[in-house]
């Protein structure tokens, strides 16, 4: 069988119709049983969030709120819909930011991408995400164990005694980040021992550049990237046609503009917002701080669901300009006051050591007039005297960055 399950290769309009019946329910579970949603969500009726224009209108929850929501409720700030008592495991990731784990198999749902990657029923898989702290290694063991799949803990570091075990166990496959497979597959060459058993692989925690994947390719490995979050479990993933990162099924996906929750036409870069159906951690518009773009069409593979890019880089592009602070919502608030405007980008740099903000507007009709109320309204919002220039329409790069800071220091 070429697919996980039947669900990848359901009509679009299929899965969309699936989706949107389903969100509805959802926002009446996450109200009912997360004391975090029911008082973010308390004038929402559940009912009416049925279509995506729906969920538009709803709050993001950013993940960068998500340290100082848990330190005013412990362990999780209220946004979980299952007690403490009746959870798997808890994790620590940078911050701290606490995650929850829920009872069941595969509960951060890999399987699906371990399978396009190539991982079949008894593929001695080896695994070096970390069991320590964080969730990473058990997010890939219980997928593994889904697919009927044996897996070797490995975890991080101790690259000698990891290429021993490869060459004592004939592992089939690897998950980790693609950087360290590099690296346990030059130790295994210093050190003359035979690690060619491993045929393919599953990376992510790090981009993949072309080069790398190459690098690997040529060694034998065959690796597939997978995008996924501690807080969401998998997002997306990459097939055998390698032409961009498919979402997974159990999600709902927007791109937005940064700083805002406005969603971005197919090909705009803007912020990866998900929306979780897991009944145990139900978040709704969940802003991950990621940037990506939609593709057009479908996979090559015949999976049908929406595919992105992969990531692209982070949203938060908060940067502090002569001690204060400029946030993308900023200029998102001078943008919706202008019509007129197509995409803009807040440069700052420093010439003679002196911070400087300039706003590069797109428009089809600039003028004095305009500039000269570009400038108040940014005066007035950052608090920051800036300039204003106008370019043409495509002008600047779609990138998904509104700030962009060119200062240099020596």
């Amino acid at each position: 069988m070429s697919y996980f399950d039947s669900l990848e290769t359901r009509s679009p309009s299929e899965r969309e119709a699936s989706l949107l019946a389903r969100l509805p329910l959802q926002i009446a579970h996450a109200k009912q049983n997360s004391p975090y949603f029911g008082r973010l969500l308390l004038d929402v009726d559940a009912a009416a969030v049925d279509s995506r224009a729906a969920l538009a209108a709803l709050p993001l929850t950013r993940k960068s709120d998500l340290i100082g929501l848990q330190r005013a409720a412990l362990p999780f700030g209220g946004l979980t819909a299952t007690p403490l008592p009746l959870l798997s495991r808890v994790f620590a990731s940078p911050g701290p930011i606490y995650d929850p784990e829920g009872r069941g198999d595969d509960w951060w749902r890999f399987a699906r991408a371990l399978y396009a990657a190539g991982f079949r029923s008894g593929d001695l898989v080896h695994n070096t995400f970390s069991y320590h702290f964080t969730p990473a290694g058990f997010m890939l063991e219980g997928a593994a164990r889904k697919l009927g799949c044996p897996v070797f803990p490995a975890g991080i570091g101790q690259t000698e005694m990891q290429v021993q075990a490869i060459a004592d166990l004939r592992p089939a496959a690897y998950v980790g980040t693609p950087s360290f497979l590099r690296i346990i597959l030059d130790k295994a060459d210093e050190l003359g021992l035979d690690v060619s058993s491993l045929r393919k692989g599953l990376v992510s925690g790090e981009a993949l550049p072309v080069a790398l994947r190459q690098t690997l390719k040529d060694r034998g490995v065959v690796v597939r990237q997978a995008y996924a979050s501690a807080d969401l479990g998998l997002i997306a993933y990459e097939t055998p046609s390698e032409d961009g990162l498919v979402v997974e099924e159990e999600v709902l996906l927007e791109i937005v503009r940064p700083g805002t929750g406005t969603p971005l036409p197919d090909g705009e870069v803007g912020e990866v917002v998900v929306t979780s159906f897991s009944p145990d951690y139900p978040l709704i518009r969940f802003a991950t701080g990621d940037l990506s773009a939609v593709l057009p069409g479908i996979s090559l593979c015949g999976r049908s669901n929406v595919r992105i890019r992969g990531w692209l880089g982070r949203a938060d592009q908060t940067t502090k300009v002569k001690g204060m602070f400029v946030h993308p919502e900023q200029v998102a608030a001078i943008v919706a006051r202008y019509s007129e405007l197509g995409r803009v980008r807040l440069v700052v740099d420093n010439p003679s050591a002196q911070d400087r903000m300039t706003l590069h507007c797109e428009t089809d009709s600039p003028s004095e007039e305009l500039a000269t109320s570009l400038r108040a309204s940014l005066r007035e919002i950052t608090k920051l005297r800036g300039e204003v220039t106008f370019c043409a329409r495509a002008a600047l790069p779609n990138d998904g960055r509104v700030i962009e800071d060119r200062r240099q220091y020596e």
